[in-house]
């Protein structure tokens, strides 16, 4: 894995944007339904799925909008206490971080924004586009996204012209039936194409 994500570091600026694959990374607490998001973007079906010891990797398909036909590889990271120190080696060099979010879970939000926060704030992953995936929005009490934004600390994190600012953005979801995935997957694929655009702008300036 290492060797890939190495050879990802350049990719802001070697890349023509619409082609190669992007990496992704999926975080997220434990039950958050990172795995079962992933599924169901790859085979377009619910799969029933086990707590994740490590990681999934599959390489994902955009269906919708700018992102159609874009391949997106794609690292569901478990969200165990114990495995959440491993994060930061699978978001070395990623092109952008989906967090996915139990929009019922009130209990665990605030350890859900340190977790986030956490991930943003490394020095590593300064300017990854961050989509933060509220999921579980079929389910009673599940809070909408405006709400998210304030209970997650998004509107800290600053904008995109800031330095080391981020874009982000926060899409209701319900990985069992795929609604909002694919919505989401296309407005991170916007968000990377726009960190891009702004990265060469940046480097014109200092020329």
């Amino acid at each position: 894995m290492g060797a890939n994500m190495g050879k990802n570091a350049s990719l802001l600026d070697a890349l023509p944007s619409g082609q190669g694959t992007l990496h992704v990374v999926m975080l997220g607490l434990d039950s958050a339904g990172k795995t079962t998001a992933l599924y169901r973007l790859k085979f377009d079906q619910y799969l029933n799925t086990v707590p994740t010891i490590g990681f999934n990797c599959e390489k994902v398909k955009g269906m919708i909008g700018k992102a159609k036909g874009i391949n997106f590889l794609v690292w569901d990271v478990g969200g165990q206490e114990k495995l959440r120190p491993l994060w930061k080696s699978y978001t070395r060099c990623t092109d952008g971080i989906v967090f996915v979010l139990d929009s019922v879970d009130i209990e665990r939000m605030e350890e859900a924004k340190m977790e986030l926060i956490r991930t943003v704030k490394s020095p590593e992953n300064a300017g990854v586009p961050i989509l933060v995936l509220a999921n579980k929005q079929d389910l009673p009490g599940a809070r909408e996204p405006r709400e998210l934004e304030k209970l997650m600390g998004l509107t800290e994190l600053g904008g995109s012209g800031a330095p080391g600012g981020h874009l982000w953005h926060v899409q209701p979801a319900c990985a069992i039936t795929g609604d909002g995935l694919h919505e989401g997957l296309e407005v991170l694929y916007e968000m990377i194409l726009k960190r891009r655009k702004l990265a060469k702008e940046r480097k014109k300036k200092t020329r």
